[in-house]
């Protein structure tokens, strides 16, 4: 289980959202509430506007229309207080894993999470932590990825697909890793299309703009 405790209050809100890719609209009047210990699963066929729901919520796309804000325990913009973790694995592949989350923890946390080292033995991959990313298997490399939530505790968690390439035992750990971040108080939207294993969370199925 996490130790680190998130604001009881924590709530995004998410109102009229409208968005497009290319010039073409992707999604249109997406409304939903998350609060703090839920857990939001996207779900739709491909191309329905998942991933794009996900970066605007990261900040990364600008909305068409509407409303995103997160609020509670004096919470800063979503982008601020939000890990994303996209198809890519956002990792710098001649540098080891321990380098890889020792540069992560620099630049999102502020010293309080736990120690690169530490992240990867949560992940069941403390001999890979010299290693150069570039030689893991797809799975590991995931693994590292998420083992960036860890090393810079936030609040809200936006996961894109977060199953790929995971075997069953470490999906089930995440699975774990996640009830123990929705007991702390956070909260995460996560796109996927495989299950999670997280009782109770609530579905948004997109079918993308008309």
């Amino acid at each position: 289980m996490l130790t680190h405790a998130f604001p009881a209050d924590l709530k995004l809100d998410v109102r009229g959202l409208a968005l497009a890719r290319g010039g073409r609209a992707v999604l249109k009047d997406v409304s939903f509430t998350v609060c703090g210990g839920e857990a939001l699963l996207v779900t739709g066929p491909n191309g329905a506007g998942k991933s794009t729901l996900l970066r605007a919520l990261a900040g990364l796309l600008a909305p068409a229309s509407g409303e995103i804000a997160l609020s509670g325990g004096g919470a800063r913009e979503v982008p601020v207080q939000a890990h994303y973790i996209g198809h890519a694995e956002a990792m710098k592949s001649a540098l080891s894993a321990r380098e890889n989350l020792a540069f992560w923890a620099q630049m999102l946390g502020e010293g309080d999470g736990l120690a690169p080292q530490a992240a990867l033995e949560r992940f069941s991959l403390p001999r890979v932590a010299d290693l150069p990313v570039g030689w893991l298997s797809a799975g590991q490399k995931r693994r590292v990825a998420l083992a960036r939530l860890l090393v810079a505790p936030r609040p809200v968690w936006l996961l894109d697909e977060p199953a790929t390439a995971l075997d069953a035992a470490a999906l089930a750990g995440f699975a774990r890793l996640m009830s123990g971040h929705l007991a702390a108080g956070g909260l995460i939207v996560a796109a996927t299309h495989a299950p999670l294993g997280l009782a109770g969370a609530r579905e948004l199925r997109l079918e993308g703009a008309p």
